[in-house]
């Protein structure tokens, strides 16, 4: 891990550890914060949900105990996804709970730690997790940004936008869209400038970022 990475994560990514055994959950609390890591440590998964209601800016991961009394750690995962939330998630398993932890992994977890695991074991996989996580968060900026552009666009305009990313040439979306070439120059000039992109290209990239299969 660089250096600049480490400073990456610790300005901006707060490390969640829920885990209901207090003991466990004061050593994972100093072993990560003395990389530097802000952590917070809840007692149970309801304890969690109470302090994050919804998606803080400086998520990092969840590092999650996968049996919890109460809402275990499966449970807390189910209904984060409920809530549209998927954040990088950090299982931490005992022995023969390897089912429970493919389950999760099946549902979105990012990796699972089978108890005991090592310190660096749980540094690296946390550092992973976070960069993951940022990863994740970008691409969904990239797809809502990509999303306002393109709802200032009409019907019509939606029409002659995916046509135009297609590739197709003024003349052939006006023969399929049963209007004139001038018509569809127009269309064409209003979605560039709605849309801030300057070539066809672009436009598809666009309509890409919000559905691979926009273009299909």
């Amino acid at each position: 891990m660089t250096n600049d990475f480490m400073v990456q994560i610790t300005e901006n990514s707060v490390i969640h550890v829920v885990d209901d055994d207090a003991s466990f959950r004061r050593s994972l609390v100093f072993l990560l914060e003395s990389l530097g890591w802000p952590v917070q440590a809840h007692a149970s998964a309801a304890d969690f949900l109470a302090a994050c209601p919804a998606p803080p800016d400086d998520f990092g991961c969840l590092v999650l105990d996968i049996r919890m009394p109460g809402m275990n750690g499966l449970e807390l995962q189910q209904a984060l996804r409920a809530r549209g939330w998927t954040p990088a998630v950090v299982f931490m398993t005992g022995h023969g709970d390897v089912e429970l932890a493919v389950q999760a992994m099946k549902q979105g977890a990012f990796d699972f730690l089978e108890k005991p695991f090592r310190d660096q074991a749980l540094l690296d996989t946390v550092a992973a997790a976070v960069r993951h996580g940022g990863e994740q968060r970008a691409t969904e900026q990239r797809r809502e940004q990509a999303q306002a552009l393109l709802d200032r666009l009409s019907p019509r305009e939606r029409e002659v936008a995916r046509l135009v990313a297609l590739g197709l040439p003024n003349k052939l979306v006006a023969r399929k869209l049963e209007i004139s070439e001038k018509t569809v120059h127009v269309h064409r000039q209003h979605v560039m400038e709605k849309t801030e992109v300057g070539s066809a290209a672009e436009l598809a990239r666009l309509m890409l970022r919000i559905d691979p299969r926009a273009l299909d």
